[in-house]
């Protein structure tokens, strides 16, 4: 088994296909951001706060370079912007989870924890900028991916037994 990064536009739904992959494979899980925050003990609201989106953007390719040095077989669930990593190809199988911009906001606002959802990701402040990233991200996002799975109006199960189906070929 190769990994498989998890890509897309923040709020997408990389964590719970992540949590629903593992249920149902032999995968082992990370996040990226997870692994940033371990890094610097600080959420990334925070490191953006003090440190400014550069410095994360640092953060990330050193995590990039030790993904593709020490990690094997396992799902790799990444931040919005993480696809910019230069090395990413190398790490593994590359899946965009993919959905207009508005069922991405209305996803994340029918979330039982939707304030802490937003206040989390710094970039979602401001819906008409975040729009403008997406619109500037999502082209860059299909050039990426070995495989597209669109998860408007499905669930996570379901995203994830057609990402497991889909990534078998690449194994």
């Amino acid at each position: 088994m190769r990994n498989v990064i998890l890509i897309g536009f923040m709020g997408v739904g990389k964590g719970s296909v992540a949590r629903e992959v593992i249920k149902n494979s032999e995968y082992m899980a990370i996040d990226t951001d997870d692994l940033i925050e371990s890094m610097e003990n600080k959420k990334i609201k925070d490191i953006f706060s003090d440190n400014g989106e550069a410095y994360f953007r640092r953060l990330e390719k050193e995590v990039s370079v030790w993904l593709q040095s020490s990690v094997k077989n396992t799902l790799i669930s990444t931040g919005g912007g993480f696809y910019k990593v230069k090395n990413l190809k190398k790490i593994g199988t590359v899946v965009l989870l993919d959905s207009p911009f508005d069922e991405i906001i209305k996803r994340i606002k029918k979330h039982p924890n939707a304030a802490r959802k937003l206040k989390k990701r710094p970039l979602l402040s401001d819906l008409k900028k975040a729009k403008e990233l997406y619109n500037q991200r999502r082209p860059e996002y299909l050039e990426l991916a070995d495989v597209v799975i669109d998860v408007t109006k499905k669930s996570a199960e379901d995203c994830s037994k057609e990402l497991l189906k889909k990534v078998k070929k690449y194994a």
